[in-house]
């Protein structure tokens, strides 16, 4: 049964320009412009009127665009809830810019040692994430670990927990790794990796989607009665200003924009793209954990159940449900 007919969610890539070149995405390599702080606004608008609650601004890495701050600035104005995921490399530089802009900061760190973690990574950047935390305390922010859990990093996670999450009482994300068009490594299907990566999603201080667990157990999406739901309930934006369809990973098709997102989206040649979403051939099995997770939000189902504990106990330790009660909109710092 549907809960939500409208999407919930932007992925709005500000660039696909990235300063790693992580061995598990191939988003560094595409050659990118930067999106334009008067296309955001606009598009921003049309995100509210389609009942849009949460943009995402992403890369390659979001932090390489010299007007992040103000594209943040301007989702906060319109009631936005903001989120960024970043690998560390910029942070430091622009931390007292971005201070109070992002609602739910993402650092990325995926092994217990700089050596591992910065040879996944193609770039030196264990020790940022390590600096960034210490500024993000003396600037009162309280940002995420997000770990993308490989088969071969499972053991890391004691350590991540236990010696920087935990410590510092920040969150532990864990993002189960996932396979597309053969980039990447799949996240283990064995049980015993399942089953370990659910007993730590039930420790205090660690996050994770226990629809995305099931959902493997299941063999991802079925084409045939499919369980995603991208297309509608997640709006993706391209660096090009374009409204990529299905979804980003898919992408099998872009629309211009132009001037008006609200009425491109509510035309019927995205209807009938709608239509089609977790229906392609290359949906089936698919397991991507960026569009599955606003997927179990707007339709009641085992894995709207699966997903509900952890959403809320992220958002308990976060308060960002406040953020979602009429009026409680959080303001940008006028600074």
């Amino acid at each position: 049964m549907r809960l939500i007919k409208h999407p919930v969610l932007c992925n709005y890539y500000v660039t696909y320009r990235c300063n790693a070149t992580c061995d598990f995405c191939d988003i560094w390599e595409k050659p990118s412009p930067y999106v334009r702080a008067e296309q955001v606004a606009r598009n921003l608008d049309d995100l509210v009127k389609l009942g849009v609650k949460v943009v995402d601004f992403t890369g390659g890495e979001p932090l390489l665009h010299r007007e992040l701050a103000t594209l943040l600035r301007l989702a906060k104005e319109r009631g936005l809830i903001t989120t960024v995921t970043t690998n560390g490399l910029l942070y430091p530089k622009r931390a007292e810019e971005l201070r109070g802009l992002v609602d739910m900061l993402h650092f990325s760190l995926d092994y217990a040692d700089a050596v591992r973690h910065d040879a996944a990574r193609g770039v030196a950047c264990y020790d940022k994430v390590m600096e960034s935390l210490e500024i993000t305390k003396s600037l009162g922010e309280r940002p995420d670990i997000l770990m993308t859990v490989f088969p071969e990093n499972l053991s890391d996670i004691s350590f991540i927990y236990e010696q920087i999450t935990l410590p510092r009482g920040l969150m532990l994300i864990l993002n189960p790794a996932f396979d597309y068009g053969g980039l990447g490594v799949a996240a283990s299907q064995q049980e015993e990796a399942l089953a370990q990566m659910s007993r730590w999603g039930r420790q205090p201080g660690v996050y994770l989607n226990e629809g995305f667990i099931a959902l493997r157990r299941d063999g991802g999406n079925q084409i045939a009665r499919p369980v995603c739901k991208a297309a509608s309930s997640t709006v993706v934006i391209s660096p090009q200003n374009e409204l990529v369809m299905p979804c980003y990973h898919l992408g099998t098709t872009s629309f211009p924009i132009g001037d008006s997102l609200y009425s491109l989206y509510t035309s019927t040649q995205i209807r009938e793209q709608i239509a089609l979403e977790g229906r392609h051939a290359a949906c089936q099995g698919c397991v991507i954990n960026c569009y599955m997770q606003p997927s179990f939000a707007v339709e009641l189902n085992k894995y709207w159940w699966k997903a509900l504990p952890g959403t809320l106990k992220y958002n308990h330790m976060k308060g960002t449900w406040k953020q979602l009660l009429p009026g409680r909109s959080k303001p940008a710092r006028a600074d």
